[in-house]
């Protein structure tokens, strides 16, 4: 799968960059976002438990622990995977508050859906 936006990934790695377990997450959500041809939520899943879709057209949230790190990746059917969004769990929390309606109307002000 191609992976669209990993510049956030980057400058996200570069920020936290003493931070040696996260970035090695990071790392290797990359390699699986870009060795995989997901096509069902199941698939992401079973590669990535700590997957959680949060809206039908594709977004998923992935909740890298160390750090607390949230990374919203759209995984559309042309095997490509784009990153829309990361940050740390609290700038998640302020963003999104917890709350699918919310993710939706960022999503949609954003063009996103």
């Amino acid at each position: 799968m191609d992976l669209i936006g990993k510049k956030i990934l980057i400058k996200l790695k570069t920020k936290n960059k003493g931070n040696v377990l996260l970035v090695g997450a990071i790392d290797e959500l990359i390699k699986t976002v870009e060795s995989k041809e997901w096509k069902t939520k199941e698939e992401i899943k079973a590669d990535r438990p700590d997957a959680d879709q949060v809206h039908v057209d594709g977004f998923f949230f992935f909740n890298i622990n160390i750090h607390r790190t949230m990374i919203m990746i759209q995984v559309g059917e042309n095997s490509e995977a784009e990153v829309v969004w990361a940050g740390t769990h609290q700038e998640y929390e302020n963003t999104f508050r917890n709350n699918k309606a919310v993710i939706k109307k960022w999503l949609s002000d954003r063009d996103w859906i």
